[in-house]
C-alpha cells in the first residue's frame, strides 16, 4: 500500500467520524449543555456528553481567535504537504500519525469556518479534575502528535545504541 494512501485514508476516516459526531451533537443535544443544562451521563462520574463551543485553541487558549486558528490549521496542513518527504512517511506508524493529525486539523478547520467555533462534546471527569471538553478531531490531533513524538524518540534512541 502506498504511504500516502494510508495517510489519506486515515485522515478521511477521522474527518468523517468527527463531522458525523458533531452533526449528531448539533441535532440532538441542546447547545450550552455543560453546566445548565447539566451534562448527559454516559459513564456517571467519568464520561459525559456536552454541547459547547470553543472559539479558541486547546483549553480555550486564544479565545475569540477562531478565524485565525482556522487559517493556522490550513497552514499546518499545507506545511505537511510541502514537507511530506521529510516526515518519515516510510514508516507505517508515521503514515497513521500524520493521517490522524491532518484529519483532526481539517475537522476543526471546517467547524471554525462553518460555525465560527469548534463544537466540543466529550467531557471526561477524573478524580478531583474535570478535563476540558473536546471532540474526535482533538483526540486525533493529540494521538497523531503523541505517536509522532514516540516514534521519533524511539528512533533516536535506537540510533544512539548503535
Amino acid at each position: 500500500m502506498n504511504k500516502y494512501t494510508r495517510l489519506f485514508c486515515t485522515a478521511v476516516v477521522v474527518l468523517i467520524l468527527d463531522q458525523i459526531t458533531k452533526l449528531w451533537i448539533i441535532n440532538t443535544v441542546e447547545p450550552g449543555t455543560y453546566i445548565d443544562p447539566p451534562p448527559i451521563p454516559v459513564i456517571p462520574g467519568f464520561y459525559y456528553i456536552v454541547h459547547i463551543y470553543n472559539t479558541g485553541g486547546a483549553w480555550g487558549s486564544f479565545a475569540g481567535g477562531s478565524f485565525w486558528l482556522g487559517l493556522l490549521g490550513l497552514a499546518v496542513v499545507i506545511g505537511i504537504f510541502i514537507f511530506r518527504k521529510k516526515l518519515g512517511l516510510e514508516q507505517v506508524s508515521m503514515q497513521y500519525s500524520i493521517g490522524l493529525l491532518v484529519g483532526g486539523v481539517l475537522g476543526n478547520v471546517i467547524d471554525r469556518f462553518s460555525y465560527g467555533h469548534v463544537i466540543d462534546f466529550i467531557d471526561i471527569h477524573l478524580p478531583g479534575y474535570r478535563w476540558p471538553a473536546f471532540n474526535i478531531a482533538d483526540a486525533a490531533i493529540f494521538s497523531g502528535i503523541a505517536i509522532y513524538v514516540i516514534v521519533i524518540l524511539l528512533d533516536s534512541s535506537k540510533k544512539e545504541m548503535k
